[in-house]
């Protein structure tokens, strides 16, 4: 196993979240700079989208146009050709809490996670290894989104849903549910996306997934939020790579002319009240070659 160490190629952010590259460059939404961010590989910052609210997952809808999770009124958001914001999906039938990542299927479907419970709250009461305990704190629904923007419930009872990949043949999705410290798998409907056969997919002892990225080979790089590293996991947990970040690490994603850069979003913790108010997260890389 090697052992890499990154490069920071962007400071100064508040909470990154989701880096997905899209033509040629990652973007990224800053939780609590109400933006949607890109990244050119030499670190030239742009603010595509301004939100206001929260902007958290980012997805492409078959025809280009961009939608964004906003946490805090648990909406999906549609960019439209000419800038504008539309109302792409409602979540609060289904969302518990504050909305976070999401996945935009090749059919224009989409899956989004939540809280389920108010975090901030719970640890400050209780505590990390309480909140990672059984029973915990309460579950939460996964949401999926039709093409035409249609709500329902694609799976029940997560413990936090949150970083998302699906299989390269479409088959499978991967869901981390983070504080039960595990990836769960779900067989993905070809017809219309419906999820069914839930199991474990990697359990990982000490690892609190938040996002996650499908790597080449198959295994998934999982960013770890309660330790400064990234890890490439096999399917049964097995632990291929790992990744040492600056600061404890919420998100990956793969990307680069090369597709072989991987991208890590760092912050020293993520309790909204401090994250809001200073400037410490990062954009860190990789070189996969």
């Amino acid at each position: 196993m090697r052992d890499m160490r990154t490069t920071t190629l962007v400071e100064g952010l508040r909470f990154g979240e989701c880096p997905r590259w899209h033509e040629g460059r990652l973007w990224i939404s800053d939780f609590y700079d109400g933006a949607v961010l890109s990244v050119g590989e030499d670190g030239e910052v742009r603010r595509e989208v301004e939100i206001d609210g929260e902007p958290a997952g980012i997805g492409w809808l078959p025809d280009g146009r961009l939608l964004v999770a906003e946490r805090l009124s648990r909406r999906v958001l549609r960019v439209e050709p000419d800038g504008s914001l539309v109302e792409h999906a409602d979540l609060n039938d289904v969302a518990t809490f504050h909305v976070n990542d999401m996945l935009v299927d090749p059919a224009g479907g989409a899956y989004v996670g939540n809280f389920g419970f108010d975090l901030d709250a719970f640890l400050a009461e209780h505590g990390i290894p309480a909140a990672l305990a059984e029973p915990g704190p309460p579950s939460a629904n996964l949401a999926r989104i039709d093409a035409g923007g249609t709500v329902s419930v694609a799976a029940p009872e997560m413990r936090f849903p949150n970083g998302m990949v699906l299989t390269d043949d479409g088959r499978t999705l991967v869901v981390a549910e983070t504080i039960a410290l595990r990836l769960s798998a779900f067989a993905v409907s070809a017809d219309d996306g419906l999820l069914s056969d839930r199991r474990v997919w990697a359990a990982l002892d000490g690892v609190a997934p938040d996002g996650i990225a499908l790597d080449h080979s198959g295994a998934i790089w999982v960013a770890n939020a309660i330790a400064p590293e990234c890890l490439l996991v096999a399917e049964g947990g097995a632990v291929k790579e790992r990744v040492e970040t600056t600061q404890p690490c919420y998100a990956c994603g793969l990307g680069g002319a090369d597709g072989r850069t991987l991208f890590m979003v760092t912050a020293p913790d993520s309790t909204a009240a401090v994250r809001a108010t200073s400037r410490e997260g990062r954009l860190e890389t990789v070189s996969l070659a």
